[in-house]
């Protein structure tokens, strides 16, 4: 296994750098749009692939977390990427986040709205938490600018709930139902103060429905569709995902769920914010993010893959399966 360390500068670099670059734009230029680039990491070398767009973030929160380039649970090639996050926060609470997470680059982002295709490989070392908290292991948001009034969540995201592994999606421009839900409908939780409210779209299988797993209500504004795939248990090994992510909080939004090569659902709608503050891309972030906790928590990750087209990230056969 290769040394593990921290980056405590490594995101600092690559900061200016982009910030550079961004300062150097002519004034008055449409924001740049990396949709049509293909980005791979398959985390083979001693620092992050050039063509891979990612880097790791220096910040308080990501001071909870290390990564390493490691060799020994490995989904192809001869490495793999881990990280890990340690107790960081005073106490467990919501309010504090500890966070070891792999950003997009600035300059590799895609426009808010435009459809997307990302893959990667996720697997979860033991011992697997169980407990009903705040996990994240990869989330897509939208830029939020500096002093927007709001707290906006991932319009995306793959959660841990309950040991299990969930994908929910968040939206301000939907309506919530308490009663009368239909089929179809997206199971909801009830929104926050700023009217954003999560639904969820996906859920490994397990004891609970979705009232129990905390989704009381739902909402019409988002439809899902089960496409008869299912994701795998936590304790599995790796598991494969493939997201086709088209924000869309006005109504046109889409996103398809695959694992381990099987269509999981879709689900079409009000997808996304429309709030004030917000920034004109989407970025996308992986890695264990969790409300302030104690213990270690560690998840590998393989073959980042981003592009414009299924086929960009995963086998023909796989992408044959999404209409």
């Amino acid at each position: 296994m290769l040394e593990r360390f921290r980056s405590p500068l490594a995101g600092v670099f690559l900061s200016a750098f982009t910030l550079s670059g961004l300062l150097s734009a002519p004034v008055g230029a449409q924001p740049a749009d990396g949709r049509d680039m293909v980005l791979f990491d398959g985390f083979e070398g001693t620092t992050f692939a050039p063509g891979g767009g990612l880097y790791y973030k220096n910040n308080h929160e990501q001071g909870a977390g290390s990564y390493s380039f490691e060799t020994e649970v490995v989904r192809s090639g001869k490495q793999a990427i881990d990280l890990s996050v340690r107790p960081q926060c005073k106490k467990v609470n919501g309010l504090c986040s500890e966070r070891a997470e792999v950003w997009e680059k600035p300059e590799v982002l895609v426009l808010y709205g435009e459809p997307v295709w990302y893959a990667f490989s996720m697997q979860m070392a033991q011992p697997i938490p169980t407990e009903r908290h705040r996990y994240v292991m990869a989330q897509w948001k939208r830029e939020i600018e500096p002093g927007a009034d709001g707290d906006y969540s991932p319009l995306l995201a793959l959660r841990m709930i309950d040991g299990r592994v969930a994908v929910t999606v968040d939206t301000d421009m939907a309506t919530y139902k308490a009663t009368g839900c239909q089929p179809g409908d997206a199971p909801a939780s009830p929104p926050d103060e700023y009217s954003q409210f999560r639904s969820l779209i996906a859920l490994a299988p397990g004891h609970e429905d979705a009232v129990a797993a905390g989704f009381p209500g739902c909402t019409s504004d988002q439809r899902v569709t089960r496409r008869g795939g299912e994701i795998p248990a936590l304790d599995s090994g790796w598991i494969d995902f493939v997201f086709q992510v088209k924000p869309g909080p006005n109504g046109d939004g889409r996103i398809d769920v695959l694992a381990n090569g099987a269509w999981v659902a879709t689900v079409e709608g009000a997808i996304g914010h429309e709030g004030d503050g917000l920034g004109d891309h989407m970025y996308f972030k992986f890695g264990p993010y969790r409300a302030g906790q104690t213990g270690e928590w560690r998840i590998y990750y393989d073959n980042f893959r981003r592009g414009p087209h299924c086929t960009d990230v995963a086998p023909e056969a796989v992408c044959a399966q999404v209409k």
